[in-house]
């Protein structure tokens, strides 16, 4: 637990500058606890602290891990160029506090992305020797074979990797759609092992993370949530 005073436990949590954090106190804009604050000296409780700015209900959080549903037409980028950037659907407190995406989707790939804060979070996260595995729902182009199924467990060469890349996992869900689960996390990995497999990819949308599935968090395309304690374990290797 530590004690910070009002405008500097603002500052921490995205809302301005100083200054700006202090404006926002002495305007009345503020609320801690359900009670009005008017003090920016006041030095407050970070543990379980809830408040209020303009309206809108926050918990104080030393860092934030989020889920979110990406759509298609989002770049995973801080600097997009082509589309808009999944930063865009979140909140300006969390864009303030430098959130960023744990490893990419390709602009037109849907489904479940990592952001957060935390640096340390962001590498484990990100480290193959971590070898999380994710889930990926893919719409083929061509009709789903057996040999194409066969052919992505066994491995398939691609022009850049010294050894043939395989499925962890990998089933025919329907006609032209199969579940791949991959660990390696190359750049373009599904649709390029499809690709080498004999097959292309129409589309793509990764469901799940870990032990941590986009259903179970029920988001709408689009939408975000906080990961608690319980959605983090899931997360962590065995």
């Amino acid at each position: 637990m530590s004690r910070l005073t009002l405008e500097k436990m603002l500052q921490s949590q995205g809302f301005g500058t100083r200054r700006q954090c202090r404006q926002l106190v002495l305007g009345g804009h503020v609320r801690v606890a359900g009670a009005p604050a008017d003090d920016p000296e006041l030095r407050v409780d970070t543990e379980g602290l809830s408040f209020s700015v303009l309206d809108q209900d926050w918990n104080y959080r030393e860092h934030v891990y989020l889920a979110l549903n990406k759509p298609a037409n989002y770049e995973c980028s801080r600097r997009p160029s082509h589309h808009p950037g999944i930063l865009s659907l979140l909140p300006e407190p969390l864009r303030a506090r430098d959130v960023q995406p744990v490893g990419r989707l390709d602009h037109d790939t849907t489904g479940l992305l990592l952001l957060s804060d935390d640096g340390a979070f962001i590498h484990a996260q990100s480290s193959p020797r971590r070898k999380v595995p994710k889930l990926y729902v893919a719409t083929t182009q061509e009709p789903v074979t057996p040999a194409l199924i066969a052919a992505l467990l066994a491995g398939v060469r691609l022009h850049d990797e010294p050894e043939p890349l395989a499925a962890l996992r990998c089933e025919q869900q329907g006609a032209h759609e199969l579940a791949i689960v991959l660990e390696q996390g190359k750049y373009h990995q599904v649709k390029r092992m499809l690709a080498a497999a004999g097959n292309h990819c129409a589309a793509l949308r990764r469901v799940a993370i870990g032990g941590l599935r986009l259903e179970a968090l029920k988001l709408p395309e689009g939408a975000w949530c906080h990961l608690g304690e319980a959605e983090l374990a899931l997360l962590r290797p065995d």
